[in-house]
């Protein structure tokens, strides 16, 4: 394969160093070989996006730990960047050997985002790789997708070969393995197809083939049945989980980039998997059960990515951080080590419920970083109906611990348009905004001082898959918009600053999460019609979304506005996540009646991931 020459289009692009490569810790191979598989990991978001995802960093070097198994990052370009490379007829390529990843064996998305898909389009198109599995012919690539958009991958079903569904450090790799064992049979030469390895590997734990599968579908559109196309295909393909945390592969040389990225900085990853139970959060249900690294493993890991990189900040990752069993442990081990090296340690948005004083003031001895709270919803009724399990007394203690040691901002998220929510739920979001304020004045003695802020921000509320929620509606735009409005006549305060995402990008959003086989008409014509980077609001055309749905006679309402009855067939129920449909039922009734279900580190509460194969055992 010859390498690509972007010298002469380097000066004419925003920000080259997104292109460039030869990055601290990147791995490079020697691609002459004709034994190498070729394996492209790509993030459908620019560089300094995809840069910041943990995921990446570790199954790129997951991958790479293969002698015989290259894999290389891609990014999307920007526009600029993509214009001048179909100018000069430039396709796309992996950063590390600038050789086109139109002649590689994989070509691998992660999924993180619904309006990231037309991106995954455009770099397929860019590579000059056919777009529709049907019209790929057996020299082109394998496309595969992962992440947590994959657990309903039927928007994408028409364009992708492979989904792996979980976590994907062993999968890929048994994936890649099985692919290493089939090529060298020459199967093309012996009148064989990739239907042949994709029946080899529907028995790998976590691997689903879409094309083994079809819909039907009622005259309401609803869908009235999935049918099995190959016998031997899995009834459920079950999502693939790593067991133990501590023999986990994780990326001690994590790659350094040259420009700033969306998270720069050491991410140290302390557990998977959530116990708390928010009703509206998919992250919360697909990752159980909880598995935790011991503080020995993460010693050990921190020390090396420290010495490998010299970063000078340290993130504690993790879906709630604060509940990680040795939280105080790990934070003062890593103030007292590093502080000496002007190393600081961040901790993500915390729960209300369990902020630590001790932690707070440890971590703010090197560096003061930000500090961010979620109460979710502005009640106690509105907290209660999703699960959330903190109280209005938590916030304020919290802050006034807070600001006693030194804080002088908070950052407050809240989501608005949530099932059962009124309008004095939005009264709520105000009146904890206001109480933060006058807590701050109460412990300064009645003053504002320096550069004092409360910032409060709404997202809007998406239904996800696998989560209780999934049966109810979205509110409408307008409905949003006046939620909006309603919450920028309450927040006018020279100490409040109020954020909000735009209701058209959620529409979209909400319509693909739960979307069935049919969108991929849509997102297609969309994609012809110049959608990319939907997930930029200076990118973002709702016109072109609609047109593409009426051009395929879809009502984005059917997707995102209406409400479903129990007994509906959802695109994404053949998937064995672990989590039961009549555990997420209950938990649906239980936030019609306001009541909360305990944290299951406290006792069972019936999921079903620990009866099932994929936990047994875990929790």
């Amino acid at each position: 394969m010859e390498k690509v020459d972007i010298g002469k289009i380097l000066k004419k692009v925003e920000k080259p160093a997104r292109y460039l490569g030869n990055e601290l810790n990147s791995i490079h191979k020697d691609t002459e070989s004709n034994e190498l598989i070729r394996y492209a990991h790509c993030f459908p978001d620019l560089y300094e996006v995809g840069m910041s995802h943990l995921g990446s960093h570790i199954l790129y070097n997951c991958i790479n730990l293969e002698e015989d198994v290259y894999c290389e990052r891609v990014y999307a370009p920007g526009v600029d960047m993509e214009t001048k490379m179909r100018e000069n007829n430039i396709p796309l390529f992996g950063l590390e050997s600038r050789e086109s990843i139109r002649y590689f064996d994989f070509v691998a998305f992660t999924l993180q985002y619904e309006m990231c898909y037309t991106n995954i389009l455009n770099m397929l198109d860019l590579a000059g790789i056919p777009l529709l599995a049907k019209d790929r012919k057996n020299e082109d690539p394998l496309i595969m997708v992962g992440g947590s958009c994959a657990y309903n991958v039927e928007p994408l079903a028409y364009f992708v070969d492979i989904v792996v569904l979980g976590e994907g450090e062993e999968m890929n790799l048994d994936v890649v393995r099985a692919y290493k064992e089939w090529i060298r049979t020459n199967p093309y030469e012996n009148g064989k197809d990739k239907t042949d390895f994709f029946r080899k590997i529907i028995g790998i734990d976590g691997v689903y083939i879409p094309s083994f599968y079809e819909f039907k579908y009622k005259e309401d559109g609803t869908i009235k049945e999935l049918i099995k196309l190959v016998e031997e295909a899995p009834d459920r393909p079950k999502k693939r989980i790593i067991a133990d945390m501590n023999s986990a592969i994780y990326p001690e040389k994590y790659i350094v980039p040259f420009i700033e990225t969306v998270h720069d900085r050491i991410v140290l990853e302390l557990f998977r998997g959530c116990t708390r139970g928010c009703r509206f959060c998919q992250a919360g249900m697909i990752y159980r059960p909880i598995r935790e690294k011991s503080i020995d493993r993460l010693k050990e890991i921190v020390d090396k990515m420290i010495k490998n990189t010299g970063y000078d900040e340290i993130s504690l990752s993790s879906l709630s951080t604060s509940d990680y069993s040795h939280i105080r442990e790990i934070t003062d081990f890593l103030v007292d080590e590093y502080a000496d090296q002007n190393i600081s340690v961040s901790l993500p948005s915390l729960r209300l419920d369990n902020f630590s004083m001790e932690i707070a003031e440890k971590v703010q001895q090197v560096r003061k970083t930000g500090l961010t709270f979620a109460p979710e919803a502005g009640t106690q009724r509105m907290r209660d109906v999703i699960n959330k399990g903190v109280s209005e007394q938590d916030l304020q203690n919290a802050v006034s611990k807070a600001f006693k040691m030194g804080w002088n901002s908070v950052k407050l998220y809240f989501m608005i348009g949530l099932p059962t929510e009124r309008y004095e739920d939005l009264d709520g979001i105000k009146d904890l905004a206001y109480q933060v304020v006058d807590i701050y004045k109460d412990i300064h003695g009645g003053r504002i001082r320096g550069k004092f802020g409360v910032t409060v921000s709404t997202s809007t509320f998406v239904p996800k898959p696998f989560t209780p929620f999934q049966w109810h509606r979205q509110d409408t735009g307008d409905e949003i918009r006046d939620k909006q409005k309603y919450l920028v006549g309450k927040l006018r305060n020279g100490n409040i600053r109020y954020n909000y995402h735009d209701s058209q990008t959620s529409l979209m959003e909400a319509v693909f999460a739960r979307g069935d086989r049919r969108l991929g008409r849509v997102l297609l014509d969309a994609f012809k019609a110049g959608a990319k980077f939907d997930g930029w609001s200076e990118y973002f055309d709702l016109d072109r979304w609609m047109d593409a749905m009426a051009k395929n006679d879809l009502d984005p309402s059917f997707y995102a506005h209406r409400e479903r009855s129990y007994d509906e067939i959802f695109p994404w129920d053949h998937i064995d996540v672990g989590v039961t449909k009549e555990f997420l039922i209950r938990e649906n009734e239980l936030a019609k009646q306001d009541k909360v279900t305990e944290d299951c580190r406290h006792g069972c509460r019936g999921c079903g991931v620990n009866t099932n194969d994929i936990g047994r055992g875990l929790c």
